[in-house]
């Protein structure tokens, strides 16, 4: 089994899992409306963006680089794994990375910088990783992606441990190329809702880190006496992080280049294969990409009704960060473990009025729950499409 024993978000909401999670407990957001001119765009645009002037500064490092870093430093922070060992991997999730330095007006840093993998291994000798990074670059469904490849070195024994750290930044190159296909909401994005209009934009970083059920007990009998002068705190810890990724799946259906297959197609294959054998009611909910376009949110309804999953409640996160392209998957997955643990299926933030043809289970505010799993859902231009189920407890 692939535990998780560590986490991070990074975003303009704070700066911690426990931040983020306390302020989207308490529905607040960073979605703002930024004036035509900004980034020297034509039209004004609603996103969620850092205040760069509050991000720490790292000489030599572009703002894509520096919100990984901060992400996965204050993941690392919590555990004692040794990145220099060749049995740990880092997997970068992104879709646009360093894309701005395309822009001639962004010269200090080397050209090829601007390729992922060039950004990857410059973060990876930040930390002293000693194998050469793994990025994962697959639309929207990136976070996802990145999160089933790393279970997947693990459980093929290609490594013991996975870092895998999703993020993207907001430039003029990235909101012009949502807003020429029309899909940009002028105002905050109201998920699944009647009224909504379309997607905002967002920056964050999120980390997550895997690794073999069986090499925590290896590395505590390695450590030996230290364990015992950390005493019981550090015990109560480990118990309590007790979340295992079980099973994940990506299916394409090539449906259309940017639309998604009306009869969910791709997304209700992944979820078969990721659901397995495990029945709907065991499920405290569905996390769904749900960016607030007409077609996006309509295709998963369709897709969540064809698989059975009409009772069990559905939510997305987009109406707090706005969609956050590489770091979605991973943030969504860490705030909705967040949620579980705190007993709660997080609200979805705009949401009034159902708006799409198949009746889903939304709604705007939170609610309790005593179930200990959910379903993360991702969909993404190409036709690609990802599920990945998580427990609580290790229960196959």
């Amino acid at each position: 089994m692939i535990r998780k024993i560590a986490d991070n978000i990074y975003s303009p909401l704070g700066v911690t899992t426990a931040e983020n999670y306390a302020a989207v407990k308490q529905g607040r957001s960073m979605l703002r409306s930024y004036p035509a001119g900004t980034m020297d765009l034509p039209e004004a645009f609603t996103a969620s963006l850092f205040d760069w002037g509050r991000v720490e500064p790292l000489d030599g490092y572009t703002r894509f680089e520096r919100i990984v870093i901060q992400s996965v430093g204050r993941a690392l922070a919590q555990t004692d794994i040794d990145v220099h060992s060749d049995r740990v991997l880092f997997v970068l999730s992104t879709t646009k990375g360093n894309v701005e330095l395309l822009d001639s007006r962004s010269q200090q840093f080397p050209a090829d910088r601007v390729l992922p993998g060039v950004a990857a291994r410059v973060v990876a000798a930040y930390f002293g990783f000693n194998r050469q990074p793994l990025v994962v670059s697959n639309a929207c469904i990136s976070g996802l992606s990145a999160q089933i490849t790393a279970m997947r070195l693990i459980e093929s024994g290609a490594c013991d441990v996975a870092v895998v750290c999703g993020a993207d930044v907001q430039s003029r190159f990235i909101i012009s190329g949502f807003g020429s296909f029309k899909a940009l909401s002028p105002m905050e994005c109201r998920p699944f809702d009647i009224e909504r209009l379309g997607l905002n934009l967002g920056e964050a970083a999120a980390t997550v880190i895997y690794e073999r059920s069986e090499k925590r007990g290896e590395r505590r009998e390695e450590r030996g006496e230290r364990i015992e002068e950390r005493g019981e705190r550090r015990e109560e810890r480990e118990e309590r992080i007790e979340w295992f990724a079980v099973r994940g799946a990506v299916r394409n259906d090539a449906f259309h280049i940017s639309g998604p297959s009306p009869k969910g197609e791709g997304s209700y294959r992944a979820i078969r294969a990721a659901l397995g054998d495990t029945p709907a009611d065991e499920l405290a909910f569905i996390n769904v990409h749900g960016t607030s376009t007409m077609y996006n949110d309509e295709m998963e309804s369709a897709a969540i009704d064809r698989a059975g999953l009409l009772d069990v409640p559905v939510n997305s996160l987009k109406g707090y960060y706005g969609h956050t392209m590489g770091a979605a998957g991973v943030l969504e997955t860490i705030l909705s473990m967040a949620a579980v643990d705190d007993g709660c299926i997080l609200g979805t933030r705009g949401y009034e009025e159902l708006g799409v043809s198949h009746r889903v289970r939304v709604s705007g505010q939170h609610a309790a729950t005593t179930k200990q799993s959910f379903l993360k859902l991702l969909s993404g231009f190409g036709g690609c499409n990802a599920a990945m189920l998580f427990k609580k407890g290790g229960a196959q």
